[in-house]
């Protein structure tokens, strides 16, 4: 509430300043700077008809404290020529009274497919002075799903889809004067690359992030301008199968073989337009290329390569096309939606660094680390042979999750094989039919991911906890491919609610990953049955869980609100929260959940209704009063949440309804499930113990006593060691932060024996584990999303930066847990609104905490002491810097605004 009082105090500094006179650019200490628009840099091809704007205010001089935005202009045209305040022709918002830096909804003139948009944006500070214009920025329109004519094309279907040989398609494009501007907008049912005369356009790769092919396609935009010239041209693309070919994406309207659907607009010097649109005159012929395996759980395969299918010239103007034939029209039911997310790309080569012979004619590559991504192999073979290539996760065995790919050795005894429409998931790689022994140089791979830019960074003076970070991050880097997170590349590919609870608060913390979720919400979106009913897994519907997984429909937007202030996903998800909660109300019973069996073949699958997984010595799922007990709770804590998101919206009965709700349930649940004589829920167990008191189950009187149950269990029972599995574990971390029980959580994250991290590591592990055994013996993953909530403790609690009441970090907190265990910590986040620093330190007696409040925030910053403190070597007396000083039992709490800042205080 005290920072609730500093807003309204500066709402009243907002409407004096945007009274004072405006002083000219120079004098202003306010600069501006990271523009985006719905949260991508100059994205191409959306089709938001109001999206938004976000920008972040830096100081001039890093040294001045205090400053604020109190005003901004944006101006939106269709040319950089007309970024002006008098010929600005789609917007200019006039000087707007605000704060606000963070998705700022274009206001102006409707928005045309086709149409380019130039932005800048300029602001003043608190005392009326000017800031530069930023540097222009810009977004491109896209076709709306009702403005999509182009025709979807493709092979002939036949019996043996999925073995199909990816096919290539063309078509010739004349220009009658040079392009001057030009973008092809591309959807696929399965992966493609586009070519314009025999170059592909851009570096991403498998493309486009993965869609509930039931429902949606969505399209990638291009800009082929420069690739095209005046007279003939050609327009390439290369289709591959991958997810076109998924059994759960089948219907009757569409092939099990890639499609594609693509058009686009040329726009040329002599203002002449030619149209480019896929339809019946394509031509179309196998590629060498095609997939191994049948897209799914153990069995994605890999790629057969074929040079001598392959024509180097097939997307060449000078071609000849004659002997290929008409592509195949077809007409599936999807929906066209364009990809709002950034692509995916190769952000970082891995060479190999060890190569054994293991038998004739056969050699084994160690890449050094587990990862997941593309190979890039130059073999030598006997000429027409086969040369296998296995991945594998474990040091003993060539092959593991059935991973494998081929290629034909050419006439001269070269064997050049490259990743194009599947991907690699291992650390090592075995190669069969190669004659002589290749080269460290001749076996690289690249990590390939959905690329949002990394916004958190930590180190501290404990080299097992900055192993610990640093390896979670490398794992679910590994797992974001597609647009969505996988619970593990290799053996499933699928997007589990219950992981993206084990990941979620780690990814806010360390990547910018606001499209990234918005996504990866749409796709919960599409697979919600009409009675609410959501499946484990979006956008891929296959595997188990229970509430836990599906429910996470409501975490999901609730969590990215908090870390970017994003109303619009509360909006967009709200019908969606709804159905959900009315389905398992109906699947309930005096207040409790009944356990609920549901697919789409109106089977009972085994695994619809789990709730904790993967624990220590776990070995499948929990005794089914368990399981309604873990369940129980979870509903309640759905609709905690959604009764929180229902304030935000203004639906005031919706809030009470659903708070209301949850009491009703959590009497019942307490009722039935509580020990009195242990003060515990399922035995004391910590993950169902710890969800419990996130829930606020136990009644006022008995939640100390509860705590210090779930205290021993840690402490005494489990000897310092985590005891929990994926939703589990993310919610007993949720509970520990959130309570500032990080010396548990130090107890947990500095063992080396089993169950934990350091045992992983300890063991060889160069990415998180499925499950806290050796996974060889489980024939589990060794890259997993399992345990990765512990990424998000070294920023969130021993740096100290947490979002405040204010979503969206333009007011936050800083609460460093000063943990005994460590020395120093060093961190920062790139919050949307600017960098923020932490860094602690404790020697000689004293402890020292420097930070660093990004200009046009506020912070709150609790120190544990009461007594003499001083802030760059001066005692805490200078009231002019901060807002306000508050002391408690055991805290000092200060409030300040931009700047930077060093507190000093005796242990």
């Amino acid at each position: 509430m005290v920072i609730a009082r500093r807003w309204i105090c500066l709402v009243l500094l907002f409407v004096s300043c945007c009274s004072l006179p405006t002083a000219t650019a120079a004098d202003g200490t306010l600069q501006v700077a990271n523009l985006r628009c719905e949260y991508l840099t100059d994205p191409l091809g959306i089709d938001v008809l109001h999206p938004r704007l976000s920008w972040q205010v830096q100081a001039i001089d890093a040294d001045q404290r205090g400053l604020k935005q109190t005003t901004y202009q944006l101006l939106v045209a269709t040319s950089p020529e007309l970024l002006t305040p008098e010929t600005a022709d789609l917007w200019n918002s006039g000087k707007v009274c605000s704060p606000q830096t963070q998705l700022v909804e274009y206001e102006g003139e409707p928005l045309a497919s086709d149409t380019v948009c130039y932005w800048k944006v300029r602001v003043t500070d608190r005392e009326g002075k000017l800031s530069d214009w930023s540097e222009p920025a810009r977004w491109s329109m896209g076709p709306q799903a009702d403005e999509w004519s182009a025709k979807w094309i493709g092979a002939v279907a036949g019996e043996s889809d999925g073995h199909s040989w990816d096919p290539w398609l063309r078509k010739h494009v004349t220009l009658t004067s040079p392009a001057e501007r030009a973008e092809l907008h591309v959807a696929s049912v399965g992966y493609h690359e586009l070519y314009v005369n025999g170059q592909k356009v851009d570096d991403s790769l498998l493309e486009p992030a993965v869609s509930n092919h039931r429902k949606r396609a969505r399209y990638v935009t291009y800009d082929i301008a420069s690739l095209l010239v005046e007279g003939d041209n050609v327009i390439g693309l290369w289709l591959g199968t991958s997810w076109a070919a998924y059994p759960l994406y089948q219907s009757d309207d569409k092939p099990s073989l890639p499609i594609v659907a693509a058009q686009g607009t040329v726009h040329c010097q002599d203002e002449s337009t030619v149209a480019i649109t896929t339809d019946a005159s394509w031509k179309i012929h196998p590629s060498g290329n095609r997939l191994l395996g049948s897209w799914m759980f153990r069995n994605f395969g890999g790629e057969h390569q074929s040079p001598t299918l392959h024509i180097p010239e097939w997307n060449r103007v000078d071609y000849d096309d004659h002997d290929w034939s008409a592509a195949t029209v077809y007409e599936p039911q999807l929906m066209v939606s364009a990809e709002m997310v950034e692509r995916n790309r190769a952000v970082k080569t891995i060479q190999a660094i060890e190569i054994q012979q293991v038998a004739d004619n056969e050699y084994r590559a160690d890449m050094g680390v587990n990862f997941a991504g593309t190979l890039q192999l130059d073999l030598t073979g006997t000429p027409g042979s086969i040369i296998e290539i296995l991945s594998s996760e474990y040091p003993a065995e060539a092959l593991t999750h059935n991973l494998r790919s081929e290629v034909i050795v050419d006439a001269q005894g070269h064997a050049t094989f490259r990743s194009r429409f599947n991907y690699h998931s291992g650390r090592w790689i075995t190669l069969r039919g190669v004659t002589s022994a290749p080269q460290l140089e001749d076996i690289r791979g690249e990590l390939v991911r959905t690329d949002f830019a990394r916004s958190g960074q930590f180190r501290c003076s404990d080299p097992l906890l900055n192993q610990i970070y640093d390896t979670t991050n490398w794992t679910l880097e590994n797992l974001a491919l597609g647009g969505y997170l996988v619970d593990c590349p290799q053996r499933e590919r699928m997007g589990y609610g219950g992981d993206g609870h084990a990941t979620i608060n780690t990814t806010l913390m360390n990547y910018n990953v606001g499209a990234f979720y918005t996504k990866w919400n749409q796709d919960w979106h599409d697979t919600q049955d009409d009675d609410g009913f959501l499946p484990h897994t979006a956008p891929t519907f296959w595997g188990g869980g229970g509430p836990g997984w599906s429910g996470f429909c409501v975490t999901l937007p609730w969590e990215v609100y908090q870390q970017y202030g994003d109303l619009r996903i509360l909006e967009q998800s709200w019908p969606v929260i709804e159905r959900w909660l009315a389905f398992l109300d109906a699947h309930s019973e005096n207040d409790m959940l009944l356990e609920y069996h549901v697919d789409r073949n109106g089977t009972a699958p085994q695994w619809s209704f789990l709730a904790d997984w993967l624990w220590p010595g776990s070995q499948g799922i929990e005794e089914l009063d368990e399981r309604l007990f873990f369940n129980s709770c979870y509903w309640i804590y759905n609709l905690q949440t959604a009764a929180s998101i229902a304030d935000q919206l203004g639906h005031e009965q919706a809030a009470a309804k659903y708070r209301a709700r949850a009491d009703e349930v959590r009497r019942a649940v307490h009722a039935k499930y509580y020990d009195a004589d242990d003060h515990s829920y399922s035995r004391g167990m910590q993950a169902p113990m710890a969800l419990a008191l996130v829930v606020d189950l136990p009644p006022e009187s008995e939640r100390p006593l509860v705590w210090k149950r779930l205290e021993r269990e840690i402490v005494e029972v489990r000897e310092g060691h985590i005891h929990a599995g994926i939703t589990g574990g993310a919610m007993l971390f949720k509970l520990l932060m959130e309570n500032g029980r990080d010396d548990l959580i130090a107890m947990m994250t500095s063992k080396t024996d089993y169950p934990s991290w350091g045992h992983m590591l300890d063991e060889g592990a160069t990415t998180i584990w499925e499950c806290w055994e050796d996974p060889v013996g489980r024939r589990h993953s060794a890259l997993h999303s399992s345990y990765l909530y512990v990424g998000a403790w070294p920023l969130r609690s021993l740096a100290g930066i947490t979002p405040g009441e204010q979503a969206g970090f333009a007011e936050f907190t800083l609460r460093p847990a000063f943990v005994p265990q460590l020395d120093w910590v060093e961190a920062s986040y790139d919050a949307p609104t600017g960098t923020i620093r932490s860094a602690w330190r404790r020697a000689d007696g004293k402890r020292t905490l420097s930070i660093e409040v990004p200009a046009n925030t506020m912070a709150e910053i609790y120190l544990p002491t009461t007594g003499e403190i001083t802030e760059g070597k001066k005692p805490l007396n200078n009231i002019e810097d901060y807002l306000e000083v508050e002391t408690a039992d055991d805290s000092t709490t200060i409030y300040v605004e931009s700047g930077k800042y060093e507190f000093s205080w005796a242990e």
